[in-house]
């Protein structure tokens, strides 16, 4: 039965990214009826389910924690990917959605991501173990990313407006690239076990975790799946940008919901690997997946935007608002007091998830 599994697995995630590949081929560059943007809508999802499981797949052959960075790394491609696509379409009223979708991207991942990890870890075992060490890295990275690229723009001068000038712009850019590279360093390579999961009273996992790492082989042909996955992930939202953007403004939403939908779009990879490695009590891979993602967002996002600023029309907009910049500090401050004591219970978790929670009602009635 488990074989059987398995091969249905395999067979619908090597079949999915290539069917999707194959419709967005067909749906690129036309306007496409109603039922094929369902169909499109729908091969999109699929192909972000087939990319958790391909990035999975690779993350298990090289071990951690360079598997959290695998899933990290190639969902703010998807990002960055939107963020240009839909700037350089939408005109001056995009000249905020950098900012939105980086912003939503750390309060999800930071308040939704790993709230429900230590939910989930926290009901089946009561209370979620993890390492202080490293997790407190990682979201000191956070917090002094967020502050330089999406605070300060706020409380300048030099520009009218929540902008950098020229020569910010570039120290925020090179900042974020240099700490995201010193973090990854610390992660990969000085002190790697900080970043290790946590064994839990010997409670730690299930057969999945302690099987054999696949192939060589069959790691590269994930790789090159997990790639068309990627393209056919970016090509269809894309595609679907239109869709979205005529919702949001039927429902008389505001634009900023639209980086919102683009951040729910793109972390639901790493919600989902983040789910499946709490409920094997693997939280600090939960924890790697949710801070890397926010410190992927900020520090690659941001320096590539900016250089895009150069080509791109309009304004570029990286400072928060008043209501944004209270949760991003509370959000900082609660996730320090989860951090601390490298254990956490049910109540740690529902905090993080109001505020999630909270966000996301103010994103859509601000």
């Amino acid at each position: 039965m488990i074989l059987l599994y398995r091969r249905l697995a395999t067979t619908w995630t090597v079949t999915v990214p290539i069917l999707a590949v194959a419709v967005l081929a067909l749906a690129w560059g036309r306007t496409i009826p109603p039922v094929v943007v369902l169909i499109a809508a729908l091969f999109l999802a699929a192909s972000v389910l087939a990319a958790v499981h391909h990035a999975e797949v690779i993350a298990h052959r090289v071990g951690e924690p360079f598997g959290s960075l695998v899933l990290a790394v190639a969902v703010t491609v998807i990002e960055v990917a939107l963020i240009i696509s839909l700037t350089a379409s939408g005109g001056p009223a995009a000249s905020s959605l950098a900012r939105d979708t980086v912003f939503a991207a750390v309060m999800i991942t930071c308040n939704g991501i790993v709230g429900l990890s230590l939910l989930v870890a926290a009901l089946r075992r009561r209370v979620a173990v993890f390492n202080a060490e490293g997790t407190g890295g990682a979201l000191a990275t956070v917090a002094t990313l967020s502050t330089l690229s999406l605070v300060l723009p706020t409380f300048t001068t030099s520009r009218p407006g929540p902008a950098f000038a020229p020569a910010q712009l570039a120290f925020a850019a090179v900042a974020s690239i240099a700490l995201y590279g010193l973090f990854v360093l610390t992660q990969a390579v000085r002190h790697r076990d900080y970043f290790l999961p946590v064994e839990s009273g010997g409670q730690g996992g299930d057969a999945a975790e302690h099987a054999d790492p696949p192939t060589t082989r069959a790691a590269a042909a994930s790789l090159a799946l997990l790639l068309g996955a990627l393209v056919a992930v970016v090509g269809l939202a894309k595609v679907e940008s239109p869709a979205i953007e005529s919702a949001v403004r039927a429902a008389s939403l505001p634009q900023s919901a639209v980086g919102v939908v683009i951040a729910l779009l793109v972390l639901l990879p790493e919600t989902l690997a983040a789910v499946r490695a709490a409920r094997r009590a693997r939280v600090q891979v939960s924890l790697n997946l949710a801070f890397g993602s926010a410190m992927a967002s900020i520090g690659l996002t941001i320096p590539t935007i900016a250089g895009a600023s150069l080509w791109l029309e309009g304004p570029l907009l990286l400072g928060l608002g008043p209501t944004h910049i209270v949760l991003l500090a509370l959000t900082v401050v609660v996730a320090t007091l989860t951090v601390v004591p490298g254990r956490a219970t049910v109540l740690q978790a529902g905090v993080h998830l109001t505020l999630c929670a909270a966000f996301l009602l103010l994103a859509v009635s601000p």
